[in-house]
C-alpha cells in the first residue's frame, strides 16, 4: 500500500511502494489462460425505474444540451466526415 509522505511545502503526498519483483515461475503462471468465474446473475431494473432515471438525467443534462456545439467542434466532425466519404 501507499504511504502518506510530506513534501517541501508540507503537504502531505500519497506515496506508493514498489512492486515486488515477480519470480521467472510466476511469469509462466500469469501468462496461461485462467478458467473465468461463474457469471452472476444479471440483475434488471424495472420500465418504472428506468423511466425515473431518464427522467432525471435529462433534467441534469438539459442545460448542456442546450448549449449546442461549438463552432470548432462542428468543423472537425464535418471535416472528419469528409474525410471518411473520399476513402470508404
Amino acid at each position: 500500500m501507499g504511504a502518506l509522505q510530506k513534501m517541501k511545502t508540507g503537504k502531505p503526498v500519497n506515496v506508493e511502494q514498489p512492486a515486488p519483483e515477480a519470480k521467472p515461475e510466476v511469469w509462466d503462471t500469469m501468462n496461461q489462460q485462467q478458467p473465468s468465474p461463474p457469471r452472476k446473475s444479471e440483475v434488471r431494473l424495472g420500465r418504472e425505474v428506468q423511466a425515473r432515471i431518464g427522467q432525471q438525467l435529462r433534467a441534469m443534462y438539459d442545460d448542456v444540451v442546450k448549449e449546442g456545439v461549438p463552432d470548432h467542434i462542428q468543423d472537425l466532425v464535418r471535416r472528419l466526415s469528409e474525410q471518411d466519404d473520399g476513402t470508404a
